[in-house]
């Protein structure tokens, strides 16, 4: 069994209208809410052996964040210059690559890559994967070059606003 923690970056600033795409920050609620899917995570007992994410500023914020809350070591987070706005054709290839002694791996990244990806692999669609939206696939598969279109369940799909009072 191979499984897939995808993870859409948190809510990004568009405050400074000069900074390039790549170097936008967290806003306030990607501030709140990255920390917050990470407990939500670690109360479902979610667990990755290995993180992987864009490099870019907004998804390498939400990576740590989530880690963080979840106690699980920012060392273990790694920059992968391909994840930046990869396609879901670039993450299949990304994921036919990772080592098979990995059975867990969390991808943090964009859109519409992510909600396009989960779309490609997984048993039920998904319109979108909100800022700071997980989605959990899982594939019985042995390796990750096994991974083919329509071969995951979707076990979990989560995000902050399912929590906001109404």
């Amino acid at each position: 069994m191979k499984t897939l923690i995808l993870i859409r970056h948190a809510k990004s600033s568009w405050r400074d209208p000069t900074l390039q795409d790549f170097d936008r920050p967290l806003n306030k609620r990607g501030r709140r809410n990255a920390p917050f899917m990470g407990q939500i995570l670690r109360q479902k007992n979610i667990s990755f052996d290995q993180m992987y994410t864009s490099p870019a500023k907004r998804a390498a914020d939400t990576a740590r964040y989530i880690c963080a809350a979840m106690d699980y070591a920012a060392e273990g987070i790694e920059a992968e210059p391909g994840l930046y706005h990869a396609s879901a054709d670039d993450l299949l290839d990304f994921v036919h690559a990772l080592d098979n002694q990995l059975d867990a791996v969390a991808i943090v990244g964009h859109n519409p890559g992510l909600n396009d990806f989960t779309n490609m692999l997984g048993d039920k669609p998904i319109d979108n994967v909100p800022t700071a939206g997980v989605v959990i696939l899982r594939a019985s598969v042995d390796r990750w070059p096994e991974i083919r279109q329509g071969a995951a369940t979707l076990h979990d799909f989560d995000y902050p606003k399912r929590y906001l009072k109404k």
